[in-house]
């Protein structure tokens, strides 16, 4: 029976742990859980830590003890470089922070951060962008910075120290946290930028002023291109900021602010510095300038094109022309706007001066500044030249550019030709922004637009001369990209042959990209490859303009180019729309930029205003009026052979039937 009861039993299995008993089971539940620390933000490190990072092994001593004992007040002392600085407080750790303090501020009397270290006794090759701005306060010294969301993610921060005795106390004596306006101009000290560990804008004027609301502003722009426009303000001023999304948007506003109240503005990397103008008499801050030229182009685009609605607002490249007046860049007015990116087919070109041969935007908005010239000085016909941005010449012959007017121009993207031949997400060795390769034979050439299409080829040694049979028969019609025709500009000006028999030489003060900028290329492609011209006649040289890019960069337009042009003038009701392919618009009728219709208007001039030479101009026709312009046309025989004698191609003209018209 025992035998058969152990054979019914079934095998023993691995049951789960019984059950607590019931005073077991309360500890259990009364036990206290272990809680996840939760990470909170890192904290600033104070002025004694600052200096210890940057002079280890510092020894503070105790100098003396005054005052009740109660409310005591000690004295601390450290020595730097044989250099003494003292410090007071209610407890020994408050006098030493004080002294640190003192220590760390006296290292502004060096002109840049590294002199201050090596003052320290320690060689800094990098050091911290904010190694110099011993003002801030401690707990914002040597804090590290990155542009985040911006397009800069290492360069340069200019920091201004206000003078000793407008430094602001606080009740109990020590530095307050940087007030607002308590900085002012004073030489500039540049350190470069901490490497991407840092804070980017938004942080770091958190960790300034804390609590801080940003708010949507609008929303703007093409439906490929949307614009977001965020604000903050702080102390009634507020600061605005605008970038393709909400989050670049902040850290735009973040850094106008930054830059407005603590003077931290950070360069971009190499190859996107701007490159300041060789006219000393340049008056505007060149961020500043790029940044509002920009909004008032694209600005005056959306409103020629109801807000960007209309068929013609879809475009590859924008240009305009911006005219300041003195200082004030809030006075500044679009001159003109245009856009497009398409040559002439050959076989429409004219004998008459109908025909728009180049409808590419900076090309266009040339013409419609050379159109605004001449209506300044068709003032003088009206005896309204006090209102005319020329005024007469001292010596009575022609007329020149009042000292106060500037143009500014804006292409939304670095013109065709050499300014774009390069790779934008590339650098050279170790970082190094120009392009250093030795077989880069085409740096520099000369090139040709292609005809109906995009994009450029090196002049060819046999394509200098053009004809107009061999056109009309399939020949392509060549023309100069924009890179070579804005260096030309940058040597003769852009009046133009016709005007400079009134007028001196007009040159661009500024020229504004608004993406793929370069600043190695574009300063090659408008003026450094014909830094070497020479016997220029009076009144011609080689311009430099200011080269920047803008702060928030355009974005790529992808896709087929669009095959019309438009152009707007200063006091013009409307855009003009142009087919690129035939020159004209679509009804057959010639552009107010052809070569005809500003050929009218130098005929109008012509012997009614003062001219440059005594003989006034009595021309047979449009190219014997071009021609007659001696000091012009020397100037232009010497850029050409600039251009032939660096190996760098030899410029193909049109073929001069196009010229041979009278009206």
């Amino acid at each position: 029976m025992e035998t058969s009861d152990q054979e019914g039993k079934e095998p023993e299995r691995n049951l789960k742990r019984p059950l607590e008993d019931e005073q077991n089971s309360m500890n259990l539940r009364q036990r206290p859980r272990k809680r996840k620390k939760v990470p909170g933000p890192v904290l600033p490190k104070n002025a004694l830590m600052q200096l210890n990072e940057i002079r280890p092994g510092l020894q503070f001593k105790f100098m003396s003890q005054s005052g009740p004992v109660h409310a005591p007040t000690f004295v601390m002392s450290v020595e730097v470089n044989g250099q003494g600085f003292e410090g007071q407080g209610t407890t020994k750790k408050k006098a030493k922070l004080q002294a640190a303090e003192k220590a760390l501020r006296s290292f502004v009397q060096f002109p840049n951060a590294s002199e201050a270290h090596r003052a320290m006794g320690r060689q800094i090759v990098n050091s911290d962008f904010t190694s110099d701005a011993m003002d801030l306060s401690d707990v914002c010294l040597f804090n590290t910075f990155e542009s985040g969301e911006m397009q800069a993610k290492e360069g340069e921060v200019c920091i201004q120290e206000q003078p000793a005795e407008e430094k602001v106390q606080t009740q109990n004596g020590t530095s307050p946290e940087v007030p607002v306006g308590s900085f002012t101009p004073s030489p500039t000290v540049r350190a470069p930028l901490s490497p991407p560990t840092g804070k980017n804008p938004i942080m770091l004027l958190n960790e300034l002023r804390p609590g801080l609301k940003y708010e949507f502003v609008s929303e703007t722009g093409e439906s490929h291109a949307k614009n977001f426009v965020m604000s903050v303000t702080i102390d009634g001023q507020t600061f605005t900021g605008s970038a393709r999304n909400k989050k670049m948007a902040k850290a735009r506003a973040a850094q106008a602010a930054l830059a407005k109240i603590y003077n931290l503005v950070p360069a971009p990397p190499p190859g996107l510095q701007s490159i300041p103008s060789d006219n000393s008499s340049s008056l505007h801050t060149p961020q500043v300038l790029a940044d509002q030229v920009h909004k008032l182009v694209l600005t005056k685009f959306g409103e020629l094109t109801d807000n960007f609605t209309s068929p013609y607002a879809r475009r590859k490249v924008l240009a305009g022309v911006v005219m300041t007046r003195g200082i004030e860049i809030s006075d500044a007015k679009v001159i003109c706007v245009s856009t497009g990116t398409k040559c002439i087919n050959g076989e429409y070109m004219s004998d008459q001066g109908l025909a728009l041969n180049d409808c590419h935007a900076e090309i266009v908005t040339r013409r419609s500044l050379v159109r605004y010239l001449y209506t300044q000085l068709e003032l003088y016909l009206t005896n309204e030249g006090d209102k005319s941005i020329f005024m007469p010449r001292e010596d009575g012959q022609g007329y020149k550019l009042r000292d106060d007017v500037q143009f500014h121009l804006y292409i939304s993207t670095s013109p065709c030709g050499d300014a774009r031949i390069f790779s934008p997400h590339e650098t050279g060795a170790e970082g190094e922004a120009t392009d250093r390769h030795p077989n880069r034979k085409a740096r520099g050439q000369l090139r040709t637009k292609i005809e109906s299409g995009e994009g450029t080829i090196p002049v060819k040694p046999d394509s200098a001369i053009q004809t107009w049979d061999g056109i009309l028969q399939g020949e392509r019609l060549l023309t100069m990209s924009c890179s070579d025709k804005i260096a030309r500009w940058n040597v003769l000006g852009v009046q133009g042959a016709l005007l400079s028999h009134f007028i001196e030489p007009v040159y661009i003060s500024s020229i504004i990209l608004g993406s793929l900028y370069h600043a190695d290329h574009l300063s090659r492609a408008v003026y450094n490859r014909v830094s070497d011209i020479e016997e220029l006649p009076p009144l011609f040289r080689l311009n430099k303009p200011l080269l920047s890019g803008i702060s928030n960069t355009e974005s790529r337009q992808p896709g087929k180019a669009p095959n019309f042009s438009i152009n707007w003038t200063l006091l013009d009701e409307g855009m003009e729309v142009i087919n690129a392919m035939t020159g004209k618009d679509d009804y057959g009728r010639p552009s107010r930029i052809s070569k005809h219709d500003l050929y009218r208007h130098f005929k109008q001039l012509c012997g009614r205003i003062s001219s440059l030479s005594e003989d006034e101009p009595k021309p047979l026709f449009y190219g014997d009026a071009k021609v007659k312009s001696l000091i012009y046309q020397k100037a232009k025989a010497q850029m050409y052979k600039t251009f032939q004698k660096a190996g760098l191609g030899t410029w193909v003209e049109k073929p001069i039937e196009q010229d041979q018209f009278d009206l």
